[in-house]
């Protein structure tokens, strides 16, 4: 039995497909998890998704389909998290290559489908993003999750959506998504979530992390990203929905004006038209900034006087909890010392560390 997952917007929705799949299947065997190799610019500098000619050590499972198993590599420069996710769970985790558009993905799906047969179909949306129609104003990632969309819609198989975590994403406003909702299919918890406290250990993920933090009962306001967006984590967290397939795509814009793209080129023109923007020129202009910056050494001293003066201000906004991510902006450090960084304040303030989250105390401790 091979139940299929497709991470709507690969990064952190892959990890939260393992933590699904635990929730929801228990002991069945490992499942195959579709999801693009498209990582922060922190792990790949290269802006955009990676396809298969951009690894090494590929294995295929269908004549359009490549896994990426644990001795895979991407060719430098570029990065990806695929190959030690696939070395720290038992999960296969399959590439989708959105370089053929909607048409491609399609065609990707349907091979799959039709090689794997499986049990199910799950496509997981961390946050809710998966829903919005296009035009709202915090909007920041729509051309991912629009694709796999458009691409499930056309497959000929039944594919549940599954939204987790409704609003975590920072993306939508949660009443927004709230709305938009069918019934709940699970209540994530502790024990689901600790099926990925290891990976949670390294990779960047502020909504999966976040959407793990709520199952452990963490309780507050997150803020999140470079421009600081504060984000409830409520009971509403960890709660995994249904959502019909139709209602949508119905209510996505850009995933419709997709359906017949047959390159990234013109799904991104799409998204430019719909939008006003696509997220991968963000991440142009963003990676040539990242290459003019000088790297800098990190000094404890100073990083925690400096995190004594974020954390005062930070509860002056009601802010209660942050991430690794956010900190490592927050404090004018490179992405490349996020680790450095985590593992400084862990050591020294061990009691503040709500895993994988950072906790902002009330008062000075």
């Amino acid at each position: 039995m091979t139940r299929l997952i497709v991470a709507a917007g690969g990064g952190g929705d892959a990890v939260a497909a393992a933590m699904l799949h635990a929730a929801l299947y228990g002991d069945e065997a490992p499942a195959v998890i579709l999801t693009y190799a498209w990582d922060r610019l922190l792990i790949d500098p290269l802006p955009g998704p990676r396809r298969a000619a951009d690894f090494t050590g590929l294995e295929p499972i269908s004549p359009a389909v490549w896994s990426v198993p644990a001795q895979a590599r991407p060719v430098a420069p570029a990065g990806s998290t695929l190959p030690r996710l696939a070395a720290e769970l038992p999960h296969t985790f399959a590439l989708l290559d959105p370089y053929q558009g909607a048409e491609g993905l399609t065609r990707q799906l349907e091979d799959l489908v039709s090689h794997l047969e499986p049990e199910s179909i799950d496509l997981l949306d961390v946050g809710g993003d998966i829903l919005a129609r296009g035009d709202e104003p915090t909007l920041k990632s729509p051309l991912a999750d629009a694709l796999t969309l458009a691409a499930c819609c056309q497959v000929n198989a039944s594919v549940r959506l599954l939204v987790a975590g409704p609003g975590l994403d920072g993306e939508l406003p949660p009443d927004k998504v709230a709305s938009l909702l069918g019934p709940v299919v699970h209540t994530l918890t502790a024990r689901d979530a600790d099926t990925i406290s290891s990976i949670l250990e390294w990779h960047p993920s502020e909504a999966t992390g976040m959407l793990a933090a709520t199952a452990r009962d963490v309780r507050g306001t997150c803020e999140i990203r470079d421009a600081g967006l504060p984000v409830s984590l409520t009971d509403e967290g960890p709660r995994v929905h249904e959502v019909d397939l139709d209602d949508a795509i119905s209510r996505n814009q850009l995933a419709r004006a997709i359906m017949a793209t047959e390159t990234l080129d013109e799904a991104e023109a799409h998204s430019r038209e719909v939008c006003g923007y696509s997220e991968i020129d963000y991440e142009r202009n963003k990676a040539l900034w990242l290459t003019e910056q000088q790297p800098t050494k990190l000094n404890p001293e100073a990083v925690l006087a400096r995190l004594d003066q974020f954390e005062a201000e930070a509860r002056t906004r009601g802010v209660t909890h942050t991430t690794f991510r956010r900190l490592t902006e927050a404090l004018n450090l490179s992405g490349s010392q996020r680790d450095e960084l985590r593992q400084l304040l862990i050591s020294s303030r061990p009691e503040q560390y709500e895993a994988p989250l950072w906790r902002i105390p009330t008062v000075v401790e």
